[in-house]
C-alpha cells in the first residue's frame, strides 16, 4: 500500500494527513500524538474516525499542521484522517458520515467592519 495523502481544514488551520500501514503510530509535526495535543478531549477527537472503523493499530500517520489553535486543528486532522480512510475503504464513509466527520465546518471568524469596534459591537453612541 502506498501513501495516502489528504487535506483537512477547520477556520484557519489545515492539516497535511499522510496515511500509510504501520502499527499505529501518529506523529504531528515531528512530535507524538501525546506531546503535541496534551488533552484527552484533543487526543480523541484526533483518534475519532480510527476507533469507528477500528483501525487504531493499522496504519502510521504523520501529520503537517499549521494555523488557527490547538481544538481547530485537531479537528482538521479528523478530517483529513476520515477523508484518508474512506479513499482506503468506501465501506468507511457509511461509518463516518452519520458521525459528522466528513463535513468540512464552514463556520469562520466574521470580519471586523470599519466604523465599529469588532464584527458586530459597534463604538458607544452619545446622544448629547
Amino acid at each position: 500500500m502506498e501513501t495516502i495523502h489528504k487535506i483537512g481544514r477547520r477556520k484557519t488551520a489545515v492539516a497535511r494527513v499522510y496515511l500509510s500501514q504501520g502499527k499505529g503510530k501518529i506523529v504531528v509535526n515531528d512530535r507524538t500524538l501525546e506531546n503535541y495535543f496534551t488533552t484527552s478531549t484533543l487526543q480523541y477527537k484526533v483518534n475519532q474516525p480510527l476507533m469507528l472503523t477500528d483501525n487504531e493499530k493499522a496504519f502510521d500517520i504523520t501529520v503537517n499542521v499549521f494555523g488557527g489553535g490547538v481544538t481547530g486543528q485537531a479537528e482538521a486532522i479528523r478530517l483529513g484522517i476520515s477523508r484518508a480512510l474512506c479513499e482506503l475503504d468506501p465501506e468507511n464513509r457509511s461509518i463516518l458520515k452519520p458521525e459528522g466527520l466528513l463535513t468540512r465546518d464552514p463556520r469562520m471568524v466574521e470580519r471586523k467592519k470599519f466604523g465599529q469596534k469588532k464584527a458586530r459591537k459597534k463604538f458607544q453612541f452619545s446622544k448629547r
